[in-house]
């Protein structure tokens, strides 16, 4: 065994041993899925950092940018830095302050229990395909540092992140994603450094030609309009995210957090981007772009410093899977079983710790046979997510639409989608999809408003 893999699994038996202590903790169902909403500043602002900064933000936005070039980077960094600064400014505190466990308690509020029910099947593959991607990146880190096969390694990264996500729950995963973000960051720093060590005037000058540092590229506006709205408004609804916003402490530690985490992703995504700019000078024949990051870091690094990040880069993805794994056990047993059973907490508990094992058997089999990491990050932003956002804004922020105007943003943003995406493949389905909801809500809502009225002028006789 290598002494990167020696590392590896040295970082994760201490998420194991975290894993352990803080397990005991957990005796509701409230403090296994948020943390018994007690997170406070430091804690809350590197779990919200740690939501998508793991495989797409280092292996998958590196490989990238290594085949395109910055426009490549609409996600990583910047979609998703802005995408934080949205829930910042916008859904942060109404959200904490509706005391949710899961977005799909506010269409049960808002809307009815069959759009609750609707939007979870909707929701649930967006989960399972990010645990997907982050099981996927796992396996080409381990893949890099050995000579184990990609089959074998995802197989290993399953086995560990469900055994770790069942034990510890979001508990764990706050308290790691802090630990992990620090080597991360720490990680990440020795490799620019080390990379830049190497950079001649000629590397630089070959890298950073005009066409590679070009944000928007040649792509006609709708495409490139389309690359900025997935990792924004696709993620500003995800599970994921609006777990660790309800698990702060208070509305003002939420707020202050997601505007901390986005300054945050932004300075430290920008290293994975400036090494993918680099890197195709620096390996102009590589095979795979995805295995840029880690090959860079196994030939610059020394050895106690590659330990140190591919150790760090791995239980980051480890964090990443276990948040998405929560998510989707969340969505499926809090709304949609749980309230058809008469349950203990304990119960209540041991049943998400099921549905955990369940969506980490789904993750795995996508990781094995969905593709890339960049496509299973884009496929899980897209699937279903137009409706949600539809939904989540016009349902937080106003008393327009009901019942049926939710359910036709939610049809029509999922059908239009597929249809874009799969029947035409056009590159712009998702703005499709975005402005279908939004505008089949509204008309919806506008008819169910004067629909209304004969009945209560015939009420008010």
């Amino acid at each position: 065994m290598t002494p990167a893999l020696v590392g590896v699994f040295g970082y994760i038996v201490v998420q194991f041993l975290i894993g352990v202590v803080v397990a005991r903790r957990i005796e509701t169902e409230d403090d296994y899925l948020l943390a018994g909403r007690s997170l406070g500043l430091r804690l809350s602002s590197f779990t919200i950092f740690a939501t998508w900064f793991g495989a797409e933000s280092c292996v998958g936005a590196a490989g990238m940018i290594y085949k395109n070039g910055l426009s490549g980077a609409s996600s990583d960094p910047f979609g998703y830095t802005l995408c934080l600064l949205l829930m910042a400014s916008v859904f942060a505190a109404p959200l904490w302050k509706r005391k949710l466990t899961t977005v799909a308690d506010l269409f049960r509020e808002r809307y009815s229990k069959q759009i609750e029910q609707f939007a979870v099947l909707l929701m649930l593959p967006t989960s399972a395909l990010w645990a997907a991607s982050q099981l996927r990146a796992f396996g080409q880190v381990l893949s890099a540092s050995s000579d184990l096969s990609l089959t074998f390694t995802i197989s290993i990264a399953a086995v560990i992140v469900i055994t770790y996500t069942v034990l510890g729950g979001f508990w764990a995963d706050a308290v790691t994603d802090f630990v992990q973000g620090i080597a991360l960051i720490i990680g990440l720093i020795a490799l620019l450094v080390a990379v830049s060590d190497s950079l001649t005037s000629e590397v630089i000058t070959a890298s950073l030609a005009p066409e590679r540092v070009r944000l928007f590229g040649d792509a006609p506006f709708l495409e490139t309009l389309d690359a900025w709205l997935v990792p924004i408004c696709g993620s500003v609804v995800a599970q994921e995210l609006i777990t660790r916003v309800s698990a702060s402490r208070s509305a003002a530690v939420a707020q202050q957090a997601s505007f901390a985490a986005s300054g945050l992703y932004l300075f430290i995504g920008l290293i994975p981007a400036f090494i993918g700019l680099v890197g195709v000078a620096l390996l102009p024949t590589l095979d795979d772009a995805e295995q840029l990051l880690p090959v860079l870091a196994k030939t610059h690094l020394n050895g106690a410093m590659y330990v140190l990040f591919a150790g760090a880069l791995v239980s980051a993805i480890l964090s990443t899977v276990d948040s998405t794994l929560l998510a989707a056990s969340s969505l499926l047993c809090h709304n949609i079983l749980i309230p058809r059973l008469s349950l203990t907490e304990a119960q209540k508990v041991r049943l998400n710790r099921a549905g955990v094992v369940a969506f980490g058997i789904m993750a795995y089999l996508f990781a094995l046979y969905g593709g890339s990491v960049y496509e299973l990050v884009k496929t899980a932003s897209t699937f279903g997510s137009a409706g949600i956002f539809a939904l989540l804004l016009f349902g937080l922020f106003t008393s327009f639409g009901g019942a049926k105007s939710a359910a036709a943003a939610l049809v029509f943003g999922a059908g239009v989608w597929a249809i874009a995406q799969f029947a035409f493949d056009l590159k712009y389905a998702y703005t499709l999809s975005i402005f279908s909801a939004v505008l089949a809500y509204i008309l919806i809502a506008i008819w169910e408003k004067r629909a209304s009225k004969p009945n209560d002028v015939l009420s008010i006789r």
